[in-house]
This record gives C-alpha cells, sequence and structure tokens, in this order.
C-alpha cells in the first residue's frame, strides 16, 4: 500500500525508536562531563603534587574532608559517565534486543560493583588509622 501525503510526520515516526529517556540521557552525558572537568584537573593536580610521595602522605591527604570528599565525587562522575557512553555503543551495536538489554544490565552493575569499591577503598583510607 502507499504511503498517503496526508500523514503527519509524527504518524510516520511512530514505532521507529524511543522518544522517552534520550534527552535524559543526553543531559546525564553532558552534566556528567562539564562535572568531570573541574574534579579532573583537580585530581590530575593533587596527583602531581603528591608524586613521589609515599602511603603515608597519600593517606594523610585522603584525612582531609576536602580531599576525600572531592574524590568519592569524582570516581562517582566518572563510573557514571562511563556507563552512559557504553550504553550508546551497547545500543548502537548489540546484534538483538535481549543481547543489548543483558549486556547493559551487566555494565551498569559493574560500573556500580567497581564505583563502590573505589568509594570503599577512599573511605577505608580516610576513616582508617
Amino acid at each position: 500500500m502507499a504511503e498517503t501525503p496526508l500523514r503527519t510526520p509524527l504518524s510516520r515516526a511512530r514505532g521507529l525508536g524511543s522518544a522517552k529517556e534520550g534527552v535524559q540521557h543526553w543531559w546525564g552525558q553532558r552534566v556528567s562531563a562539564l562535572a568531570l572537568v573541574p574534579l579532573g584537573l583537580w585530581f590530575c593536580a593533587s596527583l602531581v603534587g603528591l608524586a613521589g610521595a609515599g602511603r603515608g602522605a597519600l593517606v594523610a591527604w585522603l584525612h582531609g574532608p576536602a580531599a576525600a570528599i572531592l574524590t568519592i565525587l569524582t570516581i562517582a562522575a566518572v563510573f557514571y559517565h562511563g556507563v552512559l557512553g557504553v550504553q550508546v555503543v551497547i545500543e548502537d551495536y548489540a546484534p538483538s534486543e535481549g543481547t543489548k538489554v543483558a549486556c547493559i544490565i551487566a555494565a551498569r552493575l559493574l560500573a556500580l560493583l567497581l564505583a563502590v569499591a573505589g568509594i570503599y577503598a577512599v573511605l577505608k583510607l580516610a576513616l582508617g588509622k
């Protein structure tokens, strides 16, 4: 059956993709990238300042509340931004819907596990004796 010219662009686009969370995903990537600019610069500058120092100096640095909080925020932002980017790649290249869903769930769980492990390590060093 030939397509009638009386159909609106919206009616032709229905069923061709989701319009439910694309904007939220896009904003999440932009906001996390924006947060990572100052956090990344701070973290790199801090590591350069700690270059050559021993474990004791790192622990002493992390005992300060600002360093511990900013390090935790950096870890959270890195993994959040990373999993959003990986999700886009999975959505674009997964061969089937089942594979896509399984890979996205696995990526999110792995990112959560690694972020929690990183945050735990920072807290253990910052709050330990």
